[in-house]
């Protein structure tokens, strides 16, 4: 199915058919333990052409199958990773430090793509559109892009491979897959298995780990029409750059650095109970993560006090523990970085409730007070198991502060009055706001972008991948050649 399925794994799912890419050979080994898994193979520029030659012919022939047979591959393709559910849970949960219940969602969710492609096959795809002369057949249609290079980061791999190959691949086209080389098995090797075993048609899905280099390659080849990609905001520029230099279409889901905004008539246990999620699922390792905790300072001090204790109740470690909530981050250079950006906090005046510290790249959750605006906590995405608090007087404070970030992903505001949490809601710059809500949040169906240093707009979800993976033509058809004046 794939020409470059580069990976090899210990262990019955992932154990056939692989071979070494022209960039080397990487171990793969577990985040929590060290402990070997298995061996992922490099693909090099040259890879990356030739999978990019074989895609592009692959898909022209792809681009004519019936809607009903693109559709069904998605569907079999949902039937094959969920009878494969529990191996793929054990490997997420080994390969990214995800603990069980983080990794058994990210497959449910990675399902619903896959479900949710398969209804974008039988979308209408074309307007008749008018024209001076009534006997002129004038319309409009969406036609497939080509190839699209998507290249994924590892912190929820599976699903936001999925999100990009799945809807692309319905809709016609062919995809270079270019995961992040410290998840290539669960942002590659499992996607290359479910659609074999779904009856992909050969040369359509090419998996290809690496660096930045290889995700460069994919960039500039010149077979990919469309490039999807999701990572850092650091990174997306030179995504941007490169691509918009080529006249290529590019799709940017990057960082955030998310409000949650606490009004002092909000129900505190749930806002505490919101926050607690948004901030510490998957070790915070989440682009949507809640990455500021905006608190009216009337009830600021209780707020800080219950979250505080509930960190202290968290058991860190290996999440193949049951009794584990905090898994380790990604390696131990994203934990000194973490660490880094506490450290600076609490020099410039946070106060440290709890946490704050590390061994190897298990952070223990953390609590910082009295957060200023010019605090790094403040100021950058953390990506780590960090909550800090920042407090404000007033809802045009509130709204200032959620405001003063280059970032523009998510939002959340706590409040019992629905009609002032939509008016707050109004004036945050932001792709996504949830009143009541916590910032992580997203479906299949739903739009989903960011501004700003979180993306160029683009959306993912539902009929918007239609205006990302497809190109309008249009198309006249007259009963008879017009006669012109020469």
């Amino acid at each position: 199915m794939s020409q470059c399925d580069f990976t090899a794994v210990s262990g019955r799912l992932f154990s056939d058919g692989w071979r070494p890419g022209g960039g080397g050979t990487a171990d793969v080994r577990e985040v929590a333990t060290g402990e070997p898994i298995g061996v992922i193979g490099l693909a090099d520029v040259a890879d990356v052409e030739r999978a990019g030659k074989s895609a592009s012919a692959a898909q022209r022939e792809w681009s004519r199958a019936s809607y009903k047979e693109r559709a069904s591959v998605m569907v079999r393709t949902a039937q094959a990773l969920e009878s494969m559910r529990a191996d793929v849970v054990e490997m997420m949960m080994r390969e990214t430090g995800s603990i069980r219940a983080k990794a058994g969602q990210e497959v449910s969710k990675a399902l619903d793509e896959l479900r949710a492609a398969a209804g974008l096959a039988d979308q209408p795809y074309g307007q008749l559109l008018p024209h001076e002369d009534a006997s002129v057949l004038s319309m409009a249609r969406r036609v497939p892009v080509g190839v699209v290079g998507v290249i994924t980061p590892w912190n929820a791999p599976l699903m936001l491979a999925i999100r990009s190959v799945a809807p692309a691949l319905v809709l016609g086209n062919a995809v270079l897959l270019k995961p992040d080389v410290k998840t290539a098995l669960s942002g590659g090797t499992v996607l290359a298995r479910i659609f074999e075993a779904a009856g992909l048609p050969t040369g359509l899905l090419h998996v290809l780990p690496g660096d930045a280099r290889t995700g460069e390659a994919v960039v500039r080849s010149r077979y990919t029409s469309v490039i999807s990609f999701t990572g850092s905001s650091a990174a997306g520029h030179r995504v941007g750059e490169v691509a918009g230099a080529m006249l290529k279409r590019v799709v940017l889901e990057l960082g955030g650095n998310n409000a949650l905004i606490v009004l002092d008539d909000a129900d505190l246990d749930a806002a505490v109970n919101n926050a607690a999620w948004g901030s510490l699922l998957h070790q915070g390792q989440i682009c949507m993560a809640t990455g500021r905790h905006l608190v009216h300072e009337r009830i600021a001090d209780e707020y800080a006090e219950r979250l505080t204790e509930h960190a202290r109740s968290l058991v860190v470690g290996d999440p193949k523990r049951a009794e584990v909530r905090v898994g380790p981050l990604i390696d131990v250079n994203q934990a000194a970085r973490v660490h880094a950006i506490v450290t600076s906090s609490v020099e410039s005046g946070a106060v440290l409730r709890t946490g704050g510290s590390h061994e190897g790249p298990f952070y223990q959750p953390t609590v910082l007070d009295r957060v200023s605006p010019d605090a790094e906590a403040f100021t950058k995405e953390i990506f780590g198991p960090v909550i800090p608090v920042t407090r404000f007087a007033s809802d045009d404070e509130a709204a200032e502060l959620a405001g003063r970030t280059a970032y523009g992903l998510s939002a959340a505001i706590h409040t019992r009055s629905m009609q002032r949490g939509l008016a707050l809601a109004e004036r945050l710059r932001t792709g996504m706001v949830h009143i009541n809500g916590q910032t992580i949040n997203d479906s299949a169906h739903v739009p989903m972008g960011g501004m700003g240093e979180s993306g160029n707009g683009g959306r993912y979800g539902g009929h918007w991948n239609l205006d990302e993976f497809t190109y309008w033509q249009w198309i006249t058809a007259r009963p008879t050649p017009p006669t012109y004046p020469v």
